[in-house]
């Protein structure tokens, strides 16, 4: 029988040990092989989050978030090296912002002014940033 081995980055076992009970951890496997782990391939982010990404604006595992008072209802995301938002409570990841928040709030809605970055400027702020570049 086949012998299964995992091996985890000291800094993937220190994020799990520091995060908190609401905190999502993605990690992903790939096949290696002989003793040493793999290494992991570089991802090119693709698709509407690409240009903030590739200007630093953006960060993969960045938390977006978002709250609607009148509707009571709030969000939250995780940006993925590729550009994509991983939603919590949804098991797929969603290629814009706009298809992300209406996962969440089950209407259309412009993702790019409801998402917040944690210094509270939404997408389309930083959107007009990279413009003004």
């Amino acid at each position: 029988m086949a012998t299964l081995s995992i091996h985890f980055d000291p800094a993937v076992l220190a994020r799990l040990v520091s995060a908190s009970g609401d905190d999502t951890i993605h990690v992903t496997l790939a096949l290696g092989g002989g003793d040493a782990p793999a290494q992991a391939a570089s991802v090119v982010p693709y698709g509407p989050l690409a240009g903030l990404m590739r200007a630093g604006l953006l960060k993969p595992d960045a938390v977006l978030t978002f709250h609607q008072r009148r509707a009571n209802r709030s969000g939250r995301a995780v940006v993925t090296a590729d550009g994509q938002l991983i939603v919590d409570g949804h098991s797929s990841p969603f290629p814009s912002p706009s298809k992300a928040a209406e996962a969440v709030t089950g209407n259309v809605i412009n993702g790019w002014t409801l998402w917040h970055t944690s210094d509270g400027s939404t997408l389309d702020q930083l959107r007009q940033k990279l413009d003004a570049q």
